[in-house]
């Protein structure tokens, strides 16, 4: 193996000391080189600092108080009213030649939006106009106050699917539409408080605890049951079970196959569903083409809505939108439950809504800032997002958020900043104002393959694939959230996304990686023997790396490990009648901390070897690791004599005879 080795290494540090001390060797006499360096011990810090560090590092990790640093007192009042309203910042350089790019985005995205919503606003089970209402308020505030230049505001499948799921368990939109949808509101409400309460305390990080794996498969169930849902406007079906999971859906869809389908209503929506899908792949085929699908939902049901209306298809049931209320939207700040049963109810589904809704937006946002190589401040995002449903929620909106099928269509229409939300939110006020009327005859079988043929694309497949074929738990996590999602509910499947992912961290915590290290021939560096085949092991010594911090989570399985090599290597000692371990080198370059039952592990480990007549030594701790064990006065136990720079230079003192022939 090539000496280049050394460059890619863990412990580069420690390889750059051993080659030194190498050539140090060969300079001057052997005694010498061990006085060159030694572990150094960090500056002792007070509680109160390593504390100040702690809370700084997980909630201020971006140093968000960095451009306030000797400011007169008037900047920091306009930096804390950027820092709330990004839009004061870039509105300052708009210029008209983006306003064109930001137009033509709006007007495509409202084209989209108009009958998504109409349709989202059903799986929600809320009346149609709410699900317009929704698309005109939210994305103004967000406009003002989100740092995202691409993601598209407006109701969304997933989040709809899972109120109207949660909302329903608690009464029936059917029976009791009135508190119905002051349920919506309230849950709007604690959604928005959620998500803002977040980006305040800047806990950002809780919904990093959902792994990408774990969203992918929740996207891909939430979109087959969205789709599954829409076999009733599809075939036409009147009775219609309330479950979402796919074993009702599919007996009731079977129970009404011979009396309760509607052919007309079929024949409308596979059509139009077919016409969807064909501009989709247009679309995918051709970038330049992206307006093609893009317009293509409000030509089905311009088209759709002409044909009913021609045909009166309504008097041979298909089923229609009937009348959608004219007018923007009216406050519902007194439609929320402050008190009484509800509130409690509101406040739960809120949060869960809150943080999906969450989940999807900041991914979104990140996906295109990524692609435009601009950067988005998560805090600052669940604030704005938070302010706007908190806005919503008072002014008759449901729970709203980034789409990624309108953001993916902005993003290749070209927008240039949050102007483009502006201008669909202004033809939505429009469309609400003046033609809400023309949709009541439009068919629920469009809104039915609308929605179908937006929620397709939410099924990697690919991603899948990349999953399973890199990391196999990861893929157990997406597993099980998607099978939770379609066999049970939305809700479970979050459930099982949160505790896969949770689990998988446990394991790795509580199971860390430990490895059994060999010398590179002729050079210095010691590597994973499984790593690379041709690293020798040094006779009479074993040398095992931990690959983690030492908590109390793992502190015995690692003390246990290392014993554990330690036997398998006297067996094979005794089978190959080698020379006896002398000497224990534990690499700790990897790891970053310790606790109290890590250092108490380690004693223990240290009587057992004793026991079998074996010194302990540990080469290159870190800051953390070797201050830790000189206030449990560790060191003073093992001997300072017994703490190495590098594995090398515990070799060359220890077993000199293999160090010198490399």
């Amino acid at each position: 193996m090539p000496r280049t080795v050394s460059d890619g290494g863990e412990d580069f540090d420690g390889d750059v000391s051993s080659q030194t001390g190498s050539h140090r060797h060969t300079d001057s006499n052997s005694t010498h080189h061990h006085h060159g360096y030694k572990v150094g011990f960090p500056p002792a810090r007070g509680l109160f600092a390593e504390f100040a560090d702690g809370v700084k590092e997980t909630f201020f990790a971006d140093d968000p108080l960095r451009e306030y640093k000797d400011q007169s007192r008037s900047k920091k009042l306009w930096l804390s009213l950027v820092h709330l309203f990004p839009v004061l910042d870039w509105a300052r350089s708009y210029k008209f030649s983006m306003f064109k790019g930001d137009f033509i985005a709006g007007l495509t995205i409202a084209s989209l939006c108009i009958p998504q919503d109409i349709g989202y606003a059903k799986l929600a089970f809320l009346p149609a106009h709410v699900g317009l209402y929704s698309s005109f308020v939210p994305p103004l505030v967000y406009a003002m106050m989100g740092s995202s230049r691409d993601i598209a505001i407006g109701p969304v499948a997933v989040v709809s699917l899972l109120l109207g799921t949660l909302l329903q368990e608690e009464i029936d939109p059917v029976k009791s539409p009135y508190e119905y949808s002051r349920l919506a509101f309230t849950a709007t409400f604690f959604a928005g408080i959620t998500q803002a309460m977040l980006g305040f305390f800047r806990l950002g990080f809780i919904i990093e605890f959902l792994s990408h794996a774990a969203i992918v498969g929740f996207m891909a169930g939430a979109a087959v049951t969205i789709a599954l849902q829409q076999l009733k406007g599809f075939l036409g079906i009147k009775k219609f079970t309330k479950k979402s999971d796919i074993i009702s859906v599919m007996e009731s869809v079977w129970g009404n196959v011979h009396h309760g389908w509607n052919y007309q209503t079929i024949l409308i929506g596979a059509s139009f569903l077919a016409f969807l899908l064909t501009t989709k792949y247009i679309a995918k085929k051709n970038k330049k083409l992206f307006w093609v699908s893009a317009i293509a939902p409000l030509i089905s049901v311009v088209i759709s809505t002409f044909c009913v209306y021609i045909t009166r298809a309504d008097k041979q049931g298909v089923a229609i939108v009937k009348d959608i209320k004219q007018g923007i939207n009216p406050p519902s700040f007194h439609l929320i439950y402050w008190s009484g049963p509800y509130l409690a109810k509101g406040f739960r589904i809120g949060v869960v809504a809150g943080m999906v809704a969450l989940t999807e937006a900041i991914a979104i946002g990140r996906t295109f800032a990524a692609m435009k190589d601009y950067q988005i401040d998560g805090n600052k995002e669940m604030v704005a997002l938070g302010t706007m449903n908190i806005v919503g929620s008072m002014t008759s909106c449901y729970v709203a958020t980034g789409s990624f099928s309108r953001s993916a269509v902005n993003y290749v229409a070209g927008c240039k900043t949050a102007v483009s939300n502006v201008v669909m939110a202004i033809v939505v006020m429009l469309t609400l104002l003046l033609i809400t009327p023309l949709f009541k005859y439009t068919p629920n079988a469009i809104l039915a393959s609308i929605i179908i043929n937006a929620v397709v694309s939410l099924v990697d497949y690919e991603t899948a694939y990349l999953i399973w074929k890199v990391d196999k738990m990861d893929f157990v996590a997406l597993l099980g959230a998607f099978f939770g999602v379609v066999f049970a509910s939305v809700e479970y499947g979050l459930l099982i996304a949160v505790a896969i992912s949770l689990g998988k961290i446990l394991l790795q915590v509580t199971r860390p990686r430990t490895a059994l290290l060999g010398n590179l021939p002729r050079t210095t560096i010691y590597r994973n023997v499984e790593q690379y085949p041709e690293a020798a092991k040094v006779p009479g010594v074993m040398i095992v790396r931990v690959d983690s911090a030492i908590y109390f989570t793992n502190s015995n399985y690692v003390k246990e490990r290392i014993l554990r090599w330690l036997r398998d290597e006297e067996d094979q000692q005794q089978e190959q009648k080698l020379s006896k371990t002398e000497f224990l080198i534990v690499e700790l370059s990897p790891v970053t901390d310790i606790d109290t039952s890590g250092i108490h592990a380690l004693e223990e480990l240290l009587k057992a070897l004793e026991k079998r007549k074996i010194q302990l030594i540990l080469a290159n701790p870190g800051p953390a690791v070797i201050q830790k064990l000189r206030s449990a006065k560790f060191t003073e136990l093992i001997g300072d004599d017994k703490i190495f720079l590098s594995v090398g230079d515990a070799v060359k003192k220890f077993a000199p005879k293999s160090a010198l022939n490399v």
